[in-house]
């Protein structure tokens, strides 16, 4: 693990500092985003056949019909989380590979992350423990319900697209606190940050993507 860790190649730490440089020059500039993209390995989260392609700047396939997000979105969402404050408590939905996992808990206190398909999860929180990131709660569930043992939260950040926003999500965050998803149907998908307020909800609409579906229940 070691070796893969390091990489080369395609993989190699210069391959993936031109990847953050490709990020600034889309508009990340949130120093602390850019340094936590440049100090993780992408390519160990997915299948060694696609590592070479691990830092383009697109979706690749994790299994189980899932996906790891392209990384501007990885970084965008991150910094749209971030950009009012610092988080302490960080809930993410739709674990998959753990990239977006490891990029959060890197920049938050502790973070809670929830995932539908038992075998995605398992993978992703063996990965991480190997990359020595131990401050990540787990839970196989269905990500509409969120995590209400640990709420409420400071953040909530969905790597699935609802039709509507959860309503057991938008309760679990705290007042201050900020939700970054992808809202919408297939094809006429937007990413939204929603602020929670003292008088209910501010919701922005930032700018169109394209996520797998939000899926209820839970898969074995």
């Amino acid at each position: 693990m070691k070796q893969r860790l390091q990489g080369t190649g395609m993989t190699s730490r210069r391959t993936r500092e031109r990847m953050v440089s490709r990020l600034r020059e889309q508009g990340i500039t949130n120093g602390k985003v850019l340094a936590a993209m440049a100090e993780t390995p992408r390519h160990v989260f997915v299948d060694e056949a696609l590592e070479s392609r691990a830092y383009e700047d697109t979706a690749l396939p994790i299994g189980h019909n899932q996906t790891i997000s392209q990384p501007y979105i990885v970084a965008r969402m991150t910094e749209l989380l971030l950009e009012k404050g610092p988080r302490a408590k960080v809930l993410e939905i739709g674990t998959g590979c753990g990239y977006q996992t490891a990029i959060l808990a890197k920049l938050v206190e502790q973070l809670y992350s929830v995932e539908r398909i038992a075998p995605l999860m398992k993978k992703a929180r063996d990965l991480l423990w190997e990359l020595d990131i131990k401050t990540v709660g787990f839970k196989h569930s269905d990500g509409g319900w969120g995590w209400p043992e640990h709420a409420p939260f400071d953040g909530i950040l969905a790597a699935a697209a609802p039709a509507e926003i959860p309503e057991a999500l938008l309760a679990q965050l705290a007042e201050g606190g900020i939700m970054v998803i992808p809202v919408g149907s297939e094809g006429r998908q937007a990413l939204h940050r929603i602020t929670r307020t003292e008088h209910g909800f501010e919701d922005e609409i930032i700018e169109p993507v394209t996520f797998v579906p939000f899926l209820t229940g839970v898969s074995q």
